[in-house]
């Protein structure tokens, strides 16, 4: 019996692939200055949570079905009268996936749920943070192939949030480009 271990699709080109050619792109000395992909951070608000709790409960299972990772509600941090919000109520759901998890997530994402969005062309590439994070916000949660169309009560979205350790944008899209991420204007260089 061999004792090999598994890695994700994502892994292994990351290293044999997107590594030395970012390294030929920004020219950088070590392999040590490449950015790489840190999280994963998978969020999504609850309309309607205050007056059903059975919402969030949905959210925290869908997003545990999509991810393949527990979930869990997010709270409120203050009283908001005028929604009728108390402290401490759950509002939404959320989810952080490193390592194998964060990589077999983004494949299929970039395999399977991005093309089935209606009339896809591509993601916003102007969606960076700065800081070398790219958030992607996704309308309806049945693009991916986990979810059971259904039993689905209603379609909600939800935002992706991929935090890397490059220190600009032009360097983060480079790293997601490289990995696959289809954006809709590639850039000339």
């Amino acid at each position: 019996m061999s004792t090999t271990k598994y890695t994700p699709r994502l892994a292994d080109k990351y290293r044999k692939e997107v590594v030395p050619a970012l390294m030929k792109r920004f020219s950088y000395s070590s392999i040590m200055q490449v950015p790489k992909l840190e999280k994963i951070c998978l969020n999504r608000g609850v309309n309607g949570a205050v007056s059903d709790k059975k919402l969030v409960d949905v959210a925290v299972e869908e997003l545990t079905t999509i991810t393949g990772q527990k979930a869990v509600s997010t709270l409120s941090k203050k009283d908001i009268s005028n929604f009728k919000l108390r402290k401490a109520m759950p509002i939404g759901a959320r989810v952080t996936l490193r390592g194998t998890k964060m990589y077999e997530f983004l494949d299929r994402l970039i395999a399977t749920a991005l093309p089935r969005v209606r009339d896809f062309k591509g993601v916003n590439e102007k969606a960076f943070d700065g800081r070398g994070n790219y958030t992607l916000g996704v309308t309806e949660q049945i693009i991916f192939p986990e979810i059971d169309i259904d039993k689905v009560n209603k379609i909600t979205g939800l935002d992706i949030t991929f935090v890397t350790t490059a220190g600009t944008n032009e360097e983060a899209y480079e790293l997601l480009k490289e990995m696959g991420m289809p954006f809709r204007n590639i850039k000339k260089d």
